[in-house]
C-alpha cells in the first residue's frame, strides 16, 4: 500500500509540474521563457557532446568507436531528420564496436 501512495504522489507532482506553466502563463508567455525555450535544447545537446567525449583516450583503438558513432549520429540525422533513429542506430553501432571489434 505504501508503494502505491508513493507512486500516486509522484504522479500528481509530475502532472502538476507539467501543467503549471500553462496555468501560470495562459495569457502571454514572458519573453525570457520563450528565449529559454529556444536556447536550452542547443545548450543541453552541447553539454551531452562534451560529456560523451570527456574521457576520450588518444589511443586509436578506444577513440575510433566514439568518433564513428558521433559521425553516424550526424549523418543519419542529416539524412532522415530523425533524432531517435540517429541515437538508436549509433548506440547499437557503438556497442557492437566496443564489444566485438575493439
Amino acid at each position: 500500500m505504501h508503494s502505491y501512495l508513493l507512486i500516486l504522489v509522484m504522479s500528481l507532482v509530475t502532472a502538476f509540474i507539467r501543467f503549471a506553466p500553462f496555468v501560470i502563463f495562459k495569457k502571454k508567455t514572458p519573453a525570457f521563457i520563450t528565449y529559454l525555450g529556444k536556447t536550452l535544447p542547443s545548450c543541453a545537446m552541447a553539454m551531452l557532446v562534451v560529456y560523451c567525449f570527456k574521457d576520450i583516450s588518444l589511443e586509436i583503438g578506444s577513440m575510433i568507436p566514439q568518433v564513428v558513432s558521433a559521425l553516424l549520429v550526424i549523418l543519419i540525422y542529416k539524412w532522415k531528420h530523425n533524432t531517435a533513429l540517429s541515437i538508436v542506430v549509433s548506440t547499437i553501432v557503438y556497442m557492437i564496436l566496443i564489444q566485438k571489434v575493439f
